[in-house]
């Protein structure tokens, strides 16, 4: 296979449009053991009851296979493929879009308007009218000196074609139909010279908007010319299927609350901040906040664009300075910011139910500043030292820790006789939609949050009206009480903040957060189980107090045991349900296997990237920059080769660590420079990290750094195992000492 991977190789770097198929008497060999990206059309058995003979391609559904009988003596049937590919053009209808047509000069007149604008006529002690009138006056005059139109949009239109090239191609067209043979030939050798240089323009626009330091550009432009991340299938639409969803993503909305909000009125009359000084903002702070708005945001219900908040950040942000105010001292968010348009997204290819979408908002742009001013108020208040394995949303905290930490708590319990682990993947279903306003006014009230602010969060969580659009279609409005919005800026830390007391109630238990991914790690002794089970039985009574939607169906349980004499482990049951018991389980996107080995995660990295370097190829094709190739492999090749790479790249066996290597050196080849291999960059990156956990002592690993009395190295941690040795912690303070040695000897 590594002769044939090599040969093939070899020719996609030559020609990285070209289809490729491959066929012949492969035995019992796979060829998707090397090319996972190609496709294999047998589908029948070819000898005996065996299917020995088969026909790999690069291109997704381009054959179906139709069997025939024997040719003369062979033993083997005989096959013929019959093409069923379809074009692109042919599997995505034209789209049409309404885009917003900025003339020249357009940002210097709206900041002439706002500037002479008299803002004082529009204060109101009613934060709603305030604001629903400053809004609708900004939304007027962007349509005073801004105008709209509609395009067509195809699928395989590509991004350096433009008017030349169409001219040629209608030249060439006009020749074709003629029937005279010199002309034809005359306007395709036009046609082709004409495409190569308005690639070649292409190009150069794209490697001066990368030297001018406009990144952003460059990555728009290299998608659309690899043709990455294209649909393959638009979802159908209707008004229909809008209503449908917006009363299944408003389900949580029936029946919660109106106890709690009872009791928590009464509970938190005794318990008020007033005594502090209310939080006010200043009027450079919404200025700052309002020249980093990321314009590429779409605008919310408002139809106030981020282009025009920062290109007038100056001339507006007296205005809603005021009002953002206003609406803190008077607990209340007016509902003009707080309305949301839901956004289904498809959380896989093929839609087959409602909850088969993600409700995603699109919320106004001026509410998003707000709520990241309010944000950042409230972190700075909160104890470091709160909820110390949440590991999402806070500073020096990732993927990595979370992984890191889970296989290290299992695998330091493991260096014992007799024990195993039982780890729990927990699922919610939709976990940001049931909050309860109320009870999160509790819980920030309990951490010494001030008043003013839970209940303008409070406020914020209640009373939303919600619009889902589907394509051109629109729901009807439900008011909803239940729930943050997913995609707005508190959101993902107010849901931090609601399960901050899910802790687990037993020592030998471990409940690891990342956002609302929750697991939990038994470790089980002597196979006494009870801690475990009723830790359990505690996550799903605290999940009922606090209206969270346990899903058994997606929660999925795995247990590590090395032992020799295994015993027979009873089925975890939840809510009457039993949850199923896993070989391997995909946790906050990397492959944890039960017998601790990463073979089916760094399958699963190989396949993926395997599709990428068919891009790397096409842009070499087009004579990039080998400094533009190398920034496209370590943003889109790199990236996913090294994800979470801490936690699992050392307990990785030679054979897996090959076949990532081999995909370094088979990019290596295509840019023509020199990469670094995945051993150095575990190194550099373990140091990285090591230095970072010792500069912070509220992460849970800073205890496993300490510092022998001479001050000159790290005590190492004792393993009996070599699983132990190979994992993170242990080999961070290995590599640690060894770089405190190497700099001592300098």
């Amino acid at each position: 296979m590594g002769h044939l991977l090599t040969a093939i190789s070899r020719q996609q770097r030559a020609h990285p449009d070209g289809a490729f198929v491959v066929a012949g008497d492969f035995n019992r060999a796979d060829l998707r053991t090397v090319l996972p990206k190609f496709h294999q059309y047998v589908d029948c058995p070819t000898r005996g009851g065996n299917t020995l003979d088969r026909v790999y391609s690069n291109i997704m559904h381009e054959y179906k296979t139709k069997p025939l009988p024997n040719l003369g003596q062979s033993d083997h049937i005989s096959l013929l493929m019959i093409p069923s590919y379809r074009p692109l053009v042919r599997r995505i209808r034209p789209s049409t879009r309404e885009i917003r047509v900025w003339p020249v000069g357009a940002s210097e007149q709206l900041q002439d308007c706002f500037r002479s604008t008299e803002w004082s006529l529009f204060v109101e002690n009613n934060v709603d009218t305030y604001a629903s009138t400053v809004l609708f006056y900004v939304k007027s005059c962007i349509d005073v000196v801004t105008t709209t139109k509609q395009i067509r949009v195809f699928p395989n239109n590509k991004p350096w074609l433009n008017r030349d090239v169409y001219l040629l191609l209608k030249a060439r067209n006009a020749a074709f139909h003629s029937g005279d043979a010199q002309q034809y030939r005359e306007a395709r050798a036009k046609l082709k010279k004409g495409i190569r240089n308005a690639k070649a323009m292409y190009c150069r626009r794209i490697e001066k908007h990368f030297e001018s330091s406009d990144p952003r550009r460059v990555w728009q432009g290299l998608r659309q010319i690899t043709g990455q991340n294209i649909k393959n299938e638009l979802a159908s639409s209707s008004a229909h299927l809008a209503d449908q969803l917006n009363q299944f993503f408003s389900r949580f909305e029936e029946g919660t609350g109106t106890t709690v909000t009872t009791a928590l009125a009464t509970s938190t009359s005794s318990e008020t901040t007033t005594d502090r000084q209310p939080f006010l903002l200043q009027t450079c702070d919404v200025q700052r906040a309002f020249r980093s708005i990321n314009i590429r945001k779409a605008a919310g219900p408002d139809g106030i664009m981020g282009r025009v908040i920062r290109d007038c950040a100056a001339e507006l942000a007296g205005v809603f300075t005021d009002i953002f105010n206003l609406s803190l001292l008077q607990g209340s968010v007016p509902t003009c910011l707080k309305t949301s348009i839901i956004v289904p997204v498809p959380k896989q290819s093929v839609v087959v139910s409602l909850n088969d979408y993600r409700p995603i908002a699109l919320t106004s742009v001026v509410m998003k500043c707000f709520e990241r001013l309010v944000l950042d108020h409230i972190k700075a208040g909160l104890p470091s030292t709160l909820d110390p394995f949440q590991f999402a949303y806070r500073r020096n905290r990732s993927t990595d820790d979370a992984i890191s930490i889970a296989v290290h708590t299992v695998l330091s319990h493991l260096e014992r006789q007799g024990t195993y682990a039982r780890l729990l993947f927990v699922d919610y279903s939709s976990a940001f939609n049931t909050i309860l306003p109320d009870r999160l006014f509790l819980k920030m009230t309990n951490l010494g949050i001030h008043q003013k602010i839970c209940l303008w969060v409070r406020n914020f969580l209640t009373d939303r009206p919600q619009t889902v659009r589907m394509g051109p279609y629109y729901s009807s409005t439900l008011v909803l009480s239940t729930g943050a919005p997913q995609g707005c800026v508190l959101s993902p830390f107010l849901y931090s903040l609601y399960t901050c007391d899910c802790t687990p109630l037993y020592k030998s238990n471990t409940i690891i957060k990342f956002a609302d991914d929750t697991t939990v790690v038994g470790l089980i002794s002597e196979n006494d189980e009870t801690a475990y089970r009723k830790e359990v039985q505690g996550l799903i009574q605290w999940c009922k107090e606090n209206n969270l939607m346990l899903n058994t169906k997606k929660t999925k349980e795995l247990i590590i045991d090395f032992r020799r004499k295994k015993s027979v482990f009873l089925p975890l049951h939840i809510n009457g349900e039993e949850v199923e018991r896993v070989g391997s389980f995909k946790y906050l996107g990397i492959y944890i296997s039960e017998d601790l080995s990463w073979t089916a995660n760094i399958n699963m990295v190989v396949r993926k990237v395997q599709g990428r370097l068919y891009f790397l190829r096409m842009l070499r094709g087009l004579n990039l920059s080998q400094h533009l190739l190398l920034s496209y492999y370590h943003s889109t090749i790199e990236s996913v080769l090294t994800y979470s790479i801490l936690s699992w790249y050392g307990s990785s066996s030679e054979t897996d660590k090959k076949a990532l290597q081999r995909i370094i050196k088979i990019a290596q080849n295509v840019i023509g420079l020199q990469l670094p291999t995945l051993d150095e960059i575990f190194t550099s990156r373990t140091l990285k990290k090591s230095h970072n956990i010792l500069r912070d002592p509220t992460h849970p690993a800073h205890n496993f750094f300490e510092l022998l009395p001479s001050g000159r190295r790290y005590r190492t941690m004792k393993t009996r195992t070599t699983r132990l040795l190979n994992s993170f912690y242990p080999r961070a303070l290995i590599a640690l000492n060894n770089d405190l040695r190497a700099s001592c000897k300098k």
